[in-house]
C-alpha cells in the first residue's frame, strides 16, 4: 500500500478475522468496520477532491459515516479483503492527486458546509488514514 496504507497492512496482516469481528468496546466498531470505514472515508474525499479539481462549484454534502458501518456487512469479509480493498482506493486516491494539473491544487469549493481546497483535501485524506492507524494501535492491538 502507498502512504499510510502499508503500516495497516503490517498491523493488520495476521489479526485473525474472529478478532478482528470484535469491537473494543461496546457500541464501537469492529475493526473490520474500521478498515472498511477508512476505504469508504477515502473514496468520498477522493470524490469531493475531483469535483473541485475540475472546478465543480457545487457545495457537496456531508455524510453519515455512523450509517455506512452497519450496511457494509464489513464482518462478513475477511481482513485481507478488506485490507486489500483499502489498498485498491489508495491506489486510486494517488493515481487521481498524481495526475492533477497545478492549478488543481489550490483550487476551493465546499464540502460538508465548511470550505476547502484541493490541497487541504489530499492532506485529510492522507491524515484520516493515520489517525485510524493511532486508533487501531492503542484501543484494538493492546
Amino acid at each position: 500500500m502507498i502512504g499510510g496504507g502499508e503500516i495497516v497492512a503490517a498491523l493488520l496482516h495476521d489479526v485473525p478475522d474472529e478478532v478482528a469481528s470484535r469491537a473494543y468496546a461496546p457500541g464501537k466498531w469492529t475493526l473490520k468496520e474500521v478498515i472498511l470505514h477508512c476505504s469508504d472515508a477515502e473514496r468520498i474525499f477522493a470524490y469531493r477532491a475531483l469535483r473541485i479539481a475540475r472546478g465543480d462549484a457545487t457545495p457537496l454534502p456531508g455524510w453519515d459515516e455512523g450509517s455506512y458501518a452497519p450496511q457494509s456487512e464489513a464482518n462478513t469479509r475477511s481482513v485481507l479483503s478488506l485490507l486489500d480493498e483499502l489498498e485498491s482506493v489508495r491506489e486510486a486516491t494517488v493515481t487521481l492527486f498524481d495526475g492533477l494539473p497545478d492549478a488543481a491544487w489550490t483550487r476551493r469549493g465546499v464540502a460538508n458546509g465548511h470550505p476547502c481546497s484541493v490541497r487541504g483535501l489530499a492532506w485529510i485524506t492522507a491524515g484520516h488514514l493515520l489517525h485510524h492507524v493511532d486508533i487501531i494501535t492503542e484501543r484494538y492491538l493492546r
